[in-house]
């Protein structure tokens, strides 16, 4: 199994004998409580499924656990039992309980939050929006008025319903379920009552309209000049959100608009605004906004771009700069119902298949901000480059690259070249392990081609492939060979001695990635060809003109 946000591994080493580290576990304890719940394996290690087959469990030590941990957390609810594993192993099972309306804390007052697979510490400002989430947990599970289930709406009911039956997503044994059953799973009813989240999918309109802060989207168009020309509201509550989103990818002919490139024989048709690129960000706006506040969810499409507008800030742990990579729930319920329903790519922030369908059309990837009280994504009209978009197509036909290698691969071929590290940052990944599973068959294949070692490695596209779809991309130096960099600095030199690698790197190039520069100014210090003055920012490069005069007194 997986170490992820609800699920963790420890040696029994953490709780027995002399390395027993009873405030690590209180710790982790409280990230669990902080986010949505979790429960820890304790004695099975990191790099195995099972504990020993020969292990076993004092009880004692379950005891002590039971005991020790509440003494040393606050709003902490936790039970530890001993299992036995398929191979005869015994471990121990703590299941961490969700603390769904107070904030867990260690007992010395320190506040962590667990996030994906790790426990991370909350900041200050952190802390409202940490009460934020949780109000946003509450919502859907809470009955805030006694509708109760006859009163629902029978259409809605049957639908939903039908779909679960119909969606290859939702497990057999669900399928199974009574229809009160099926209900409860999804958190709809409490009892005999709807839940808010019931009477968002299947309430009457009345009931929804009664709901504080039930989702509205407002679609606006703007012309060249900025002014409104069209302009469609959905704000009567009529309808829940699976009617919503499809009336919004349906109900707006823009959407239908697309351009025309040619690709040898054929044309390739390139929309506008791709329609799975549409469904996954409104989704995700419909499924991750905070339901706690007041705002519309805006749809702003103007000549050159389509920005999406969704009240609240990203889930705690989500930054704009990670969001291809991290999957963090806000409506856990609603999530799953969307995913369930075949509604969205997945349960967590989708964005990966937002910059898949992107990246393969030539286009920029997304633009995610987050704003004073919304988070805005903009998606570009424009593709950068038709030989782009020719150059991912003939790829993605002719090998069959997958998803990851799809983003990766328009990633280097928009920039032309890329760092490892550089690629890292775009794909938040930490270490080489992890971006050799971006790269996946692209080096292996060759469509991908490296030069360079560790931090240093620098990815290109193959020129043989860009040779054989007639790329025509612009001339720089982003590729420039080792030999032809240090002329130019040599050169510059002459001109300019005594300039530091800014100045250097300006004028012989900005395009050529500034650490390519200072690794060639090393070599050349190095080397004794060039010398410098200053430290730091203020290092100073200068020709050694006496190198040569140095070199024939040592040769007489």
């Amino acid at each position: 199994m997986l170490e992820d946000s609800e699920f963790d591994k420890k040696s029994l080493r953490l709780v027995h004998g002399s390395t027993a580290d009873w405030a690590e576990l209180a710790k982790d304890c409280v990230c669990f409580a902080n986010a949505k719940g979790g429960t820890i394996y304790i004695g099975v290690e990191d790099d195995t499924d099972m504990p020993p087959a020969d292990q076993r469990i004092n009880k004692s030590i379950v005891e002590k656990i039971n005991q020790v941990v509440p003494q040393r957390t606050i709003n902490v609810g936790i039970s530890a039992t001993i299992q036995r594993a398929p191979n005869g192993g015994e471990f121990i099972e703590v299941k961490i309980y969700r603390n769904t309306q107070t904030i867990a804390s260690t007992s010395d007052g320190k506040y962590y939050m667990r996030v994906a697979d790790e426990c991370k510490p909350l900041m200050p400002d952190e802390m409202t929006r940490v009460a934020a989430e949780k109000q946003a947990f509450v919502w859907e599970e809470k009955v805030a008025r006694k509708v109760h289930l006859s009163q629902a709406d029978g259409a809605k009911l049957d639908k939903f319903l039908s779909d679960v039956q119909k969606s290859e997503r939702v497990s057999g044994f669900v399928k199974e379920m009574s229809q009160d059953e099926i209900l409860e799973f999804y958190f709809f009813t409490s009892g005999e009552y709807l839940t808010n989240l019931g009477t968002l999918w299947i309430g009457q309109r009345k009931d929804r309209a009664l709901m504080h802060y039930a989702p509205a989207v407002q679609f606006i168009k703007y012309d060249e000049n900025g002014v409104k020309v069209k302009k469609r509201i959905w704000d009567d509550y009529t309808l829940n959100p699976k009617e919503l989103l499809n009336e919004i990818i349906t109900g707006i002919p823009d959407w239908g608009e697309s351009i025309e490139i040619a690709d040898g024989i054929f044309r390739k048709t390139i929309p506008n605004y791709n329609q799975v690129v549409i469904r996954e960000l409104v989704a995700n706006a419909l499924v991750h906004r905070v339901y706690t506040m007041r705002g519309d969810i805006f749809i702003n499409l103007y000549h050159d771009r389509l920005e999406i507008h969704s009240p609240g800030l990203l889930p705690l742990g989500v930054t704009p700069s990670n969001i291809i990579s991290k999957s963090v729930h806000r409506n856990t319920h609603l999530a799953k119902v969307f995913y369930d329903l075949m509604l969205m790519e997945k349960e967590g922030s989708g964005y990966d298949k937002v910059y898949e369908v992107l990246l393969l059309n030539g286009k920029p990837e997304p633009i995610v901000e987050e704003w004073e009280d919304r988070v805005v994504v903009t998606v570009k009209k424009n593709i950068i480059s038709t030989e782009v978009a020719k150059l991912m197509s003939r790829a993605n036909d002719d090998y069959g690259i997958n998803q990851k290698e799809i983003i990766t691969l328009g990633l280097i071929a928009q920039h032309g070249t890329m760092t490892a590290i550089e690629l890292s940052k775009k794909l938040n990944v930490r270490n080489s392990d992890g971006l050799a599973y971006w790269l996946g068959k692209l080096l292996k294949h060759e469509i991908i081609l490296s030069k360079g070692k560790t931090k240093g490695t620098e990815y290109h596209v193959n020129s043989e492939l860009l040779r054989q779809i007639d790329f025509k991309g612009k001339t720089d130096l982003k590729k420039i060979e080792p030999h032809r960099l240090q002329e130019l600095i040599m050169m510059d030199l002459e001109t300019y001695p005594g300039s530091s690698v800014g100045d250097i790197n300006e004028r012989i190039g900005p395009e050529i990635n500034r650490n390519k520069v200072k690794r060639k100014l090393a070599e050349l210090v190095d080397s004794k060809i060039l010398y410098t003055e200053g430290v730091l920012k203020g290092t100073k490069y200068f020709i050694d003109h006496n190198q040569g005069n140095k070199e024939e007194m040592i040769h007489k």
